[in-house]
């Protein structure tokens, strides 16, 4: 784990309001596995780090995928190159891949792509077949920079690819899965697929495995720290019956 202090060296939009951020960060870069995450802090910004899961790594620059949803995350997304931004990293459990597990099916919903890119990469360098399944509420909400050997788009209202949801895209026996996203779409995943592995969204404090604001309760009794034994976990693993549902985050107006 490393605490930097460094700087944008990138920063472009994608989607209708996507941004991706581009930092310094070549001892990150060579250690970080997908799913693993940084926090990142503002020098005049709030008092908590926020989370984001690495989106890639490469040439000793990590980026991050966001969407201002609240106060910290608009203040990130208005980042210019050469801006300074303290970077803790890299944090938590990432996903595991098999080499003899067969192909690998990356299945992501809204801001759940996140991950994504660097899990694609990963699993070429290891010779597996990938397909990502990306799905969104429109065409406009899909990120539109996809990895791998193919990829599978749906929305909610039909405007790009499967119409409904994203799970529906996914066979009925497709390999090693990798998902991320809202916990409903992960909650409705394991129901079909209890082995596939789920990057969880949760809330989280110092992101250390200190606080305690990210516990996970286990089906089996007890929680994990997001932070630290997670955020990847089986999807039989959750009891989702204990997990919040859905995040409250205050939007922030278009």
């Amino acid at each position: 784990m490393y605490d930097l202090r460094t700087r944008v060296v990138a920063r472009r939009r994608i989607g209708r309001e996507l941004v991706v951020l581009g930092f310094e960060a070549a001892s990150i870069a060579e250690v970080v596995r997908a799913g693993q995450f940084v926090n990142l802090g503002l020098p005049a910004g709030p008092l908590l780090r926020r989370p984001f899961s690495v989106h890639t790594a490469a040439d000793g620059v990590i980026e991050v995928l966001l969407k201002a949803v609240g106060y910290g995350t608009r203040l990130l997304t208005e980042l210019r190159e050469g801006d300074l931004v303290a970077c803790l990293g890299p944090l938590g459990r990432g996903f595991e891949l098999d080499p003899d597990g067969g192909p690998v099916y990356l299945v992501s919903g809204g801001l759940g792509a996140a991950p994504m890119p660097l899990a694609a990469r990963q699993a070429a360098r290891l010779g597996l077949d990938v397909t990502w399944v990306h799905g969104a509420r429109s065409a406009a909400d899909l990120n539109p920079e996809w990895y791998g050997d193919r990829v599978l788009w749906a929305t909610d209202d039909g405007s790009q690819g499967r119409p409904g949801p994203v799970l529906e895209a996914i066979p009925n026996s497709p390999g090693q899965i990798l998902a991320c996203g809202p916990n409903p779409m992960l909650r409705a995943l394991a129901g079909r697929f209890p082995q596939a592995q789920v990057a969880l969204e949760t809330h989280m404090g110092c992101g250390t495995g200190v606080c305690l604001g990210c516990v996970v309760p286990k089906r089996g009794g007890g929680y994990d720290r997001a932070c630290s034994e997670g955020p990847v976990y089986r999807a039989g693993e959750v009891d989702w019956d204990r997990l919040p549902a859905h995040l409250h985050y205050a939007r922030v107006p278009a």
